[in-house]
This record gives structure tokens, sequence and C-alpha cells, in this order.
């Protein structure tokens, strides 16, 4: 395969970014992989393809590797665990995603992408014998999605009844 040509505009927000979506696209003529730190509308080519700029920031890495450290006890966090969570995020990047133009997958989707690259990461942990938590949970899905915080709480409100009822 041969490397594409891509864009990472690092501003903050789209007003300080080195190009917007559009110029990436239009001067690339549409060959651009776009990724920015702030959302971009989405652009339509003179041809009609349509692109959706990929918003990459820090919700997709560290999320999830923090899990991960905390599910396995990691000793240490060394480089090596931020690189095979990024391996493990481009792994869920669809051709769907790629058709396009998203160089993530969607944002919405964030609290199954943190299980499983947390997933990988505890793997890797586990490799460079950095694990504390002995053995290594047989089925990790499940013991990663029991370490995650729950918002659903029990009701305290007591049932109430209509007079007569």
């Amino acid at each position: 395969r041969y490397l594409l040509r891509g864009w990472i505009s690092s501003g903050i927000n789209a007003e300080y970014g080195e190009c917007s979506a559009e110029e990436a696209y239009s001067w690339s003529k549409n060959k651009a992989v776009f990724a920015s730190g702030s959302p971009f509308p989405q652009y339509v080519a003179e041809n009609g393809s349509v692109f959706q700029p990929g918003q990459g920031n820090n919700a997709y890495i560290f999320p999830a590797v923090a899990l991960a450290v905390m599910c396995c006890g990691s000793i240490r966090i060394p480089d090596d665990l931020f690189l095979r969570a990024a391996e493990a995020l481009a792994q869920l990047v669809s051709e769907e995603d790629l058709a396009v133009g998203r160089v993530y997958p969607r944002l919405c989707d964030i609290k199954e992408i943190s299980i499983k690259v947390a997933m990988a990461v505890i793997e890797r942990c586990y490799e460079l014998n950095l694990a504390t938590v002995l053995p290594m949970p047989e089925d990790l899905e499940s013991f990663v999605r029991s370490q995650l915080y729950s918002n659903a709480y029990p009701s305290f409100i007591p049932e109430t009844y209509e007079y007569g009822q």
C-alpha cells in the first residue's frame, strides 16, 4: 500500500488550525485524509462526494489506556502501551469511515471503542509482565465491562397511588 496524503490540523479551534477541512480537500483534489483537534463541517466536493472530517483528540486514547492500567494494575505506563492503543484504534476504523474521510471511528461509539482499545492495552500489559492483577481474566471483555462506571441508579422515590385506588 502507498502512504496516503494527510493533514492533521492542530489548532484548538477551527479558526486557528493550519488549514480548514475544505482547504485540505480542495488543495489535494479530494485525496486528503484530514483530522483536526476541532470539529469541521462536512465537505461536499464539486463531484458530489461527501467527506466527514475527522476529529482527533484525547477522547480515543487516554481514557482507554487509563481504563486498561486500572483494570490490570500495571506497574508502569511505557510508550509501548500508547502504541498498542493507537494500533487497536486504527483497527476499529471501518471502510465506511474511510469512505467519508474519517480517520477515527465515530465518536458516538466511544464507549465500545474504549473497551476494545483497553482490552488490547491490557493484553500488552500482560505480555510485558506489567500487570499485577493475576491471573489474567479469562473473559477479558466481561472483566473490563464490570469495571466501568455506571450511572444507572435505583430509584429511591416511593411508589405513590391516587386516593381511592
